[in-house]
C-alpha cells in the first residue's frame, strides 16, 4: 500500500460561526460523501463543545498534521493552534478574534511546510478580527500577506459547476468602482485568472468574458466612456498576450444557459454584478477559490451566519465542495510541479 497523501488543512474560522457546525456534519459524512482527508487547524475543545452542543456523537483527535490522515476513518482530526475559546454559538467574544487568526496561520504555514495538500477556511468575522487590530481588509488579502515579500496579488474566484466569476473590484462602494476600475487592473486579474485556469483546472486554452461596466456595455460610448475607455483596451492587452478574452460584454445577456457555454469565466467590474448570478444558480455549492497565491485555497462561498449557529441548520454543502475541488486542485498543482 503506498503512502497517504497529505490531507487538507481545514480553518475552524470564528469559532462563534456555523464554521464548527458545518466541519462536524461534512466530516460526520465523509464516507458517504467520499470526502478527502482533512484536518482541522484550532481548539479541539471548541469543537468539542459544539458536537456536544449539537448532540452529536464522535471522537474528535488532537494530532500532528503527519498523524491526521491515518486518524480520518475514526477520529476528526484537529491540530491544536494555541488560543482557547470562549465564545458560545453566535455569539462572538475576546477569545474569537485571536483563535480566528491562528487557526489561519497555522493552516498556511502547514501548507507552505509541505505538511498539507491546500488550504480551505471556514468563515470569518472581519468586524471581529477589527477589533483586534487586524489590519487587512479581508480573508485573501492576509492569506496573500502571510505569503512573504513581494506579496502575490490574490483574485477571488467564485466557482460553481454551473458558473464561475470573478469580480475585479471587490469589497469597495459601487461609487468608487469607476475610480478603481483601471485598464493595468483588468490585465492583472486576466492574467492570473487564465494562469491558474491553465496549471490547477485544466484548461489549456481559457476563454475569458469580460463584462461591461455599464448598461449594454456602455453603447459604444454612450453611456458612460468607461468601457470604451477601460474595458475594450484591456481585453485587447490580454488578447496581444495570447489570451482568449472577448469584451466588454453586456451583463444582462451573459449569463444565461446558452451564454455560460461560451466561455470558461466571467470577470465583472464589481461584487454584485457577477456574485448575484452565481449565488443565485449554485447557492449552496459555490466554492470561493484564491488564485494567484503559490498553494491552493478553497473556502465556503457563505458567511458566519451567526443567527443559525448551533442550531443544527447549517448546511455543509459549501464546505463539501471546498474541500472537494481542494483536493482536485492539489492534485492538478502536484502533477504540474512533478512534471516541470
Amino acid at each position: 500500500m503506498g503512502a497517504l497523501l497529505s490531507p487538507l488543512a481545514l480553518s475552524l474560522g470564528e469559532p462563534a460561526s456555523v464554521g464548527p457546525d458545518i466541519v462536524l456534519a461534512a466530516w460526520l459524512r465523509r464516507e458517504e460523501l467520499r470526502l478527502p482527508p482533512f484536518f482541522v487547524t484550532g481548539d479541539p475543545a471548541c469543537l468539542a463543545a459544539r458536537a456536544a452542543y449539537l448532540g452529536l456523537s464522535l471522537d474528535i483527535a488532537e494530532v500532528t498534521p503527519e498523524e491526521a490522515a491515518a486518524a480520518f476513518a475514526t477520529a476528526l482530526p484537529v491540530v491544536a493552534t494555541g488560543p482557547a475559546v470562549t465564545a458560545r454559538p453566535g455569539r462572538p467574544d475576546a477569545s474569537s478574534g485571536p483563535a480566528a487568526k491562528a487557526a489561519i496561520d497555522a493552516a498556511v504555514a502547514f501548507v507552505r511546510q509541505g505538511r498539507a495538500r491546500a488550504i480551505v477556511t471556514n468563515p470569518i468575522a472581519k468586524s471581529v478580527l477589527y477589533a483586534n487590530g487586524f489590519p487587512f481588509p479581508g480573508h485573501t488579502e492576509y492569506l496573500a500577506h502571510l505569503c512573504g515579500e513581494p506579496a502575490p496579488r490574490p483574485v477571488m474566484m467564485i466557482w460553481s459547476p454551473e458558473l464561475a466569476v470573478i469580480p475585479a473590484t471587490i469589497h469597495v462602494p459601487i461609487a468608487e468602482v469607476p475610480r478603481l476600475l483601471t485598464v493595468e487592473l483588468l490585465v492583472e486579474t486576466g492574467r492570473i485568472a487564465a494562469a491558474d485556469l491553465i496549471r490547477r483546472f485544466g484548461i489549456p486554452a481559457p476563454r475569458l468574458a469580460v463584462c461591461g461596466l455599464n448598461p449594454h456595455a456602455g453603447e459604444e460610448g454612450t453611456i458612460g466612456r468607461e468601457d470604451e475607455e477601460i474595458t475594450r483596451p484591456a481585453v485587447e492587452a490580454l488578447r496581444a498576450l495570447g489570451i482568449d478574452a472577448r469584451g466588454p460584454l453586456p451583463a444582462d445577456t451573459l449569463f444565461h444557459a446558452a451564454a455560460r457555454r461560451t466561455y470558461d469565466v466571467v470577470i465583472g467590474a464589481y461584487h454584485d454584478q457577477v456574485l448575484a448570478p452565481v449565488k443565485t444558480l449554485a447557492f449552496d455549492t459555490g466554492v470561493n477559490v484564491t488564485l494567484g497565491l503559490p498553494f491552493v485555497r478553497t473556502s465556503p462561498d457563505h458567511g458566519t451566519a451567526f443567527d443559525i449557529a448551533g442550531t443544527g441548520r447549517a448546511n455543509p454543502s459549501s464546505l463539501v465542495e471546498a474541500l472537494r475541488l481542494a483536493a482536485r486542485l492539489a492534485s492538478a498543482d502536484e502533477a504540474m510541479g512533478a512534471a516541470a
